[in-house]
């Protein structure tokens, strides 16, 4: 079952975050993850949650994250993120069908 990673970032040092976001998909893609959202154009709605960027992946399984996470690839640029970025990151599995 798929799950999912919502990320919320807010940027603090657009060139060391730029740097990031220009290595990290390559990444993502040898783990088994895909980019389904990356955008700073949010629309709040409700609730006072108002994040700057919003990004989505979507990964086969949590393996698959953890594999990407402690790869030696990601931890060689996680740097760049820790110091361009403060982020928030949820995981959730996915649903077993659309019905709710």
């Amino acid at each position: 079952m798929s799950v999912y990673m919502i990320i919320e970032a807010k940027v603090k040092d657009s060139q060391k975050y730029d740097q990031y976001i220009s290595q990290v998909p390559e990444i993502v893609s040898k783990n088994g993850g895909h980019y389904l959202v990356r955008s700073n154009d949010v629309i709040a709605s409700w609730g006072g949650w108002n994040p700057e960027r919003i990004i989505l992946l979507e990964f086969p399984s949590e393996d698959h994250v953890r594999r990407w996470l402690s790869s030696p690839e990601y931890k060689a640029i996680a740097p760049l993120r820790e110091a361009g970025a403060e982020t928030r990151v949820v995981l959730l599995e996915g649903h077993a069908s659309n019905r709710f």
